[in-house]
Order: C-alpha cells, then structure tokens, then sequence
C-alpha cells in the first residue's frame, strides 16, 4: 500500500495519531472554494474553503454538509476540504467570533482594556465580578466553540480515521498512544499567582496539593511589585514548578505587534534568567501568529472554550498541538475565577462534567486555579473536592498525572517516535519508546473505537 507523497493534510492526521504514513491513503479535492467560512463534514463544524459549495460567514443551525462529498479512489478517502487548513484554522482561532455581541465588542477595545487595568489595581473582587458580568451578558448563547468543552479537532480527525479505514479496507490502523503506559487521559494542575495575598498563600496551597500526592506549576509575574520570584526557590523545592505568568499583568501583551515584539524580548530575558520552560499570559490573551517570537518550550494560554473569558474563541480541541516550535498545552477546564465568581458557582460539579468530556475524547485536563482567589474557606472546599476527584482518577489508573514540563517533554518525545513493523504486529521506536504503547483504531459499526495493545 503506497500513500504517495505527504502532503498538509496527510501530515497534520499522522502528527496527531503518529501512524504510519504510508498507511494513512488521505487526499485533498483539487477543486476547493476561494470562500473561506463554516461548513459541516458529517455533522462536525469546519472553517475553511469547501469543495462545490459556499460556506456560512457565521455559525448556523444548518450548515451546508459535506458528507455526500467525500469520494473514494484507489484506496484513498479524498476530502472536499484542506484537513490541515480546517485543522489549523481551528487550533489557532482563525474562526470568526461570532455571537460576540456589540457589548462585548466595545469592552474589548484597546481603550477599554487600558481604562480596565489602570483601575483594577484598586478593585475588589466583588466590584471586578460586577463589571465582568455586564461584559459577559450573552456567552451562554454563542454558538461556537461549543461549551463548556469543544473537541470539533479531535472528532474530525476520528471522522478522517473513519473515512480512512472505510476507503482502505483496512481491518485496523495501528498508531501510538497518546499518554504514556497507557494511561487513558492526561491530568495537568497548574496555579496562576497575581498580587501578595496568592504569593503568601502559595505554601499552603502547596501544602493541599500534597495531602493528596498532586505536584502543580505556578505561575509567576516577572514584572510583579510583589517580588514574586523570591517565592520560586521554595516552590521548586518542594518538586513543583515556576513558569512565567505574562510580563506585568497589564493587559497589554498583545495590544500591537511592536509593542508585544518589545516585551516578547523582555519574557526571553526572564525565561533564560529563571531557567523557564513554560508561560502564560495575563488573562488568558493570545495571538498564535505571533507565537514564533517567543523562546520557550511550551504555552497554556489557550482556553479550550473561552466564553467566559475576556478574549473569546477557543482552540476547539482536547489535545496537545504545536505552534511552530511551541507546544500549546490548552486550557480545557473553567477557571476557578469564572466559577466561584462569574458563574457563582460553589460547586465541582462542573469540573467534573468538563473533565467527563475530555476523558471521553482521552484528552488534557488542564486545570489553572489561582492562590489568590483560594484563600476562602468555601472556595477552598470546593478546590478540594476538585482534588479528591483528581486523585481518584490517578489512583486508578484512569488518568497520567504530570507537571507541565513532563506532559512537553513527552508529547516531544512522542513526536519522534516512529512505528516500524514486527512480523504481524507493530513496536515503537524513539527515545521515550518504553513508555509507548501501540495502539489501534477500527470499525465498530459506524464508530471508531480504540485499543491498546498490552505490554
């Protein structure tokens, strides 16, 4: 079975399954639009330019399908759609934000940022939760990414597996699994420290942490008035991590290009002086196309479904993905923040339903909770409900439960590896292979399901 060149689509379905390419029999209709918008391909969301018919500008009820338009030749599923166009366009929010209503357009303007952080400084978190509520009037009612977890990624690329094994024949595809032993999901604990009150309660949170065997990566401000890398020595002591957490929490990392080339030089000055691998920034705010100016391993500064955040969109997947030479490690769970605040929710009920979602899809749990807004009673018990389910999952053996730096390392590691043939079945090449596990992906019916080979 030849798969003929590689070419983007081919390569964004192995870069994420990590299969052998010369299985994978994938083609791109020559003929795409000129018309970029959303479409479906058998009932999951796309953004891109369609074969032979005019996509939506907007998210509808009925978007244009374009099931009846995959076609089969030579053993090969040939997509009306660029997969690695739809892919990208998805992961780096290139998706118009639609349902973003006038309210919220005019508070995300770079006057109304400025005026916002200027004052926060002197804001209560009740005056601050007030504001954030009048800006958020109508988040439950967009309509894409869906919420409160968005994994149209990772059913497309089952759909393409699908569509592959359908136009192949094949009886199974073999691949490498995407967590290490095994594991079936990926649990991620990281807390965000903003102002003296978060910096001074950082041991204790530490303290908690450890009472149920979990390490996580904080988050400092370089550019903080609070001195807050004189906490880093102690955190790391204590086996967690210290990453970046923006410059200076202004709010104003990505307000214009030359401005965010200037304090992206400033952010590589501090990750060499601190020794750092990860970042993220103030508030969740991004621009993926400008990652390229950064010099650190990995960001987590993309929310899964950022309804509730100040920069709407979301990467619409559960995994892991890189951007450029970075890796993204996405944020798929709420923040604490917008539960205890926004949402006035005092309960982990929806952190269990999000973390339900992305076990399902055998995804990230990326949790980020902030020091400062975990110093109450209520909210701590709430946070250590949130624990003891986190724990439960680790202990058996339903989730790998890994620092940041670990779960870059491995995805890294995992890049690399390679499937080579052994008789009938399959091993895993690369450094970090003995961690690998082969598994297959095949028909059951109309779905696709998973198996791992046991070791």
């Amino acid at each position: 079975m030849n798969a003929g060149p590689a070419t983007p689509a081919r390569q964004v379905f192995v870069e994420y399954f990590k299969c052998p390419e010369h299985l994978t029999m994938l083609e791109t209709s020559l003929n795409l639009g000129v018309k970029t918008g959303f479409f479906a391909f058998d009932g999951v969301h796309c953004y891109g330019r369609p074969s032979g018919i005019d996509p939506c500008s907007v998210v509808a009820e009925q978007l244009p399908d374009l099931r009846s338009s995959l076609r089969h030749r030579d053993q090969s599923a040939v997509l009306p759609f660029d997969l690695a166009e739809v892919v990208t366009n998805l992961r780096e929010e290139r998706y118009c934000h639609n349902g973003y209503p006038l309210l919220a357009r005019m508070t995300s303007s770079a006057f109304a940022q400025e005026a916002y952080y200027k004052v926060r400084p002197f804001m209560s978190v009740g005056v601050r939760k007030h504001l954030q509520q009048f800006r958020l009037k109508g988040w439950d009612r967009i309509p894409f990414p869906r919420w409160p977890v968005d994994s149209t990624v990772d059913e497309l690329m089952t759909l393409t597996a699908r569509m592959l094994l359908e136009a192949a024949g094949l009886e199974r595809l073999p691949f490498i699994w995407f967590w290490p032993e095994g594991a079936e999901s990926c649990t991620m604990l990281t807390h965000d420290v903003e102002g003296q009150e978060g910096l001074e309660f950082c041991s204790q949170l530490i303290a908690l942490d450890e009472r149920f065997g979990m390490k996580a990566a904080f988050q400092l401000i370089p550019e903080s008035p609070h001195d807050a890398w004189a906490y880093a020595d102690e955190i790391r002591g204590r086996g967690c991590e210290a990453n970046l957490h923006d410059l200076n929490h202004d709010g104003r990392l990505f307000r214009s290009k030359r401005q965010f080339l200037e304090r992206a030089q400033r952010i590589n000055e501090y990750v060499r002086r601190y020794g750092c691998d990860g970042f993220r920034s103030g508030a969740m705010y991004r621009e993926q196309q400008w990652f390229d100016a950064f010099e650190f391993s990995y960001d987590m500064s993309v929310p899964n479904a950022a309804h509730l955040e100040p920069q709407r969109g979301g990467c619409c997947t559960v995994m892991p993905y890189f951007v450029g030479n970075i890796l993204e490690l996405p944020l798929t769970t709420t923040q604490d923040y917008s539960l205890f605040f926004i949402l006035e929710n005092y309960s982990a009920a929806l952190w269990r339903e999000e973390i339900e979602a992305i076990r399902a899809r055998n995804g990230l749990v990326s949790i980020v909770t902030h020091p400062d807004y975990l110093t109450g009673s209520a909210e701590r018990a709430v946070y250590t409900q949130l624990l003891e389910h986190l724990a439960q999952l680790r202990d058996t053996r339903q989730a790998w439960t890994a620092l940041p730096g670990e779960v870059n390392r491995w995805w890294r590691e995992r890049q690399q590896m390679t499937l080579v043939p052994e008789g009938a079945a399959w091993r895993v090449e690369g450094v970090g292979s003995e961690r690998a596990r082969v598994a297959y992906a095949q028909l059951d019916g109309s779905r696709v399901v998973y198996s791992i080979d046991p070791r």
